[in-house]
């Protein structure tokens, strides 16, 4: 267990140093270990004791200790807030589920670290064990479960993965009359490491999305989503693929990278229900969302029914 607490809501990075080191000084092998830190900063940290083992803070001529383990906070990205709040639709001793906003991303990692639903939560809700059960793109709005004992994390997250909870989703989208719903679209997803947006490509298919149109209103149509499978950007690769991209898509067909502080034109895509067997308790759950997509607004009435 980390020696240092939560900062911000975020556990303390932790390092196990190699047993085979020639290092002469543990801050010789940080500087070599961690290259995008300058050096001067890690001797700052050392010299200020933000870096600690076992035994306290770590002296800034500490000599090398291989199969030692070393703790400390990373420092923090400038980040643009995110304006727009988490609605909390269940919580329970097992299970936290929000209706997460667009464009704040599910988990840290990159430059979102504190803009990001666990790490807003942990500190709102004082649940510093709070884990994701599975994650949302940070352009998706709508239902994201969370998990928050440590030690139930992987009975909810093996749900996900052995896709055994049933989810829909609602887009908007352009409506094309000549368009032959609902279909299940099939295809090949891949998405590269470090490459922003992934690709439809032959062979065989690894993922499935049911498609069906609910109603039409001012030549838009809004439309479920059941995904069968789990892939990046799936939804948003087949809805593109079918002629009819999801509204405020800046990846599909085109990229188009916006910056970081444009919050107009959300992807009108809703994750809108969670269904399951609960792991743990053994009972049905089903959630649904509280929100709507800003193109398709319920106050302004029902649409025409699909036909068919």
């Amino acid at each position: 267990m980390s020696p240092l607490p939560q900062r911000h809501g975020l556990d303390a990075v932790r390092l196990r140093t190699p047993v085979d080191g020639a290092w002469a000084t543990m801050r010789d092998h940080l500087v070599e270990r961690l290259p995008r830190v300058p050096p001067e900063r890690i001797d700052a940290m050392l010299r200020e004791r933000l870096i600690v083992d076992a035994a306290g803070p770590l002296a800034p001529d500490a000599p090398y200790a291989p199969g030692a383990y070393l703790w400390f906070h990373r420092d923090l990205p400038v980040e643009v807030p995110v304006p727009f709040g988490i609605g909390v639709v269940h919580r329970d001793e097992h299970l936290v589920v929000v209706d997460k906003p667009h464009f704040l991303a599910t988990i840290p990692r990159g430059s979102h670290i504190l803009e990001t639903a666990l790490v807003r939560l942990r500190r709102d809700l004082g649940l510093p064990e709070l884990s994701a059960a599975h994650r949302l793109d940070r352009m998706t709005a709508g239902l994201l479960m969370f998990v928050v004992a440590r030690d139930e994390r992987g009975a909810y997250q093996t749900l996900f993965r052995d896709r055994l909870v049933h989810k829909t989703y609602q887009a908007v989208a352009r409506h094309d009359p000549d368009l032959e719903l609902p279909r299940t679209v099939r295809s090949r997803i891949v998405k590269e490491r470090g490459i922003v947006r992934a690709t439809e490509v032959p062979g065989e298919p690894n993922a499935e999305t049911l498609v069906e149109l609910l109603e039409v209103r001012g030549g838009l149509g809004r439309y479920l989503l059941t995904p069968r499978t789990g892939r990046t950007h799936q939804l948003r690769l087949h809805m593109s693929g079918l002629g009819v991209p999801i509204l405020g898509d800046d990846f599909y067909p085109d990229l188009d990278e916006r910056p970081l502080d444009d919050f107009t034109a959300p992807l009108q895509l809703l994750a809108s229900t969670l269904e399951f067997t609960d792991p743990v308790t053994g009972r049905p759950r089903r959630f649904r969302t509280r929100l709507d997509l800003e193109s398709w607004p319920a106050s302004a009435g029902a649409g025409e029914p699909a036909a068919g």
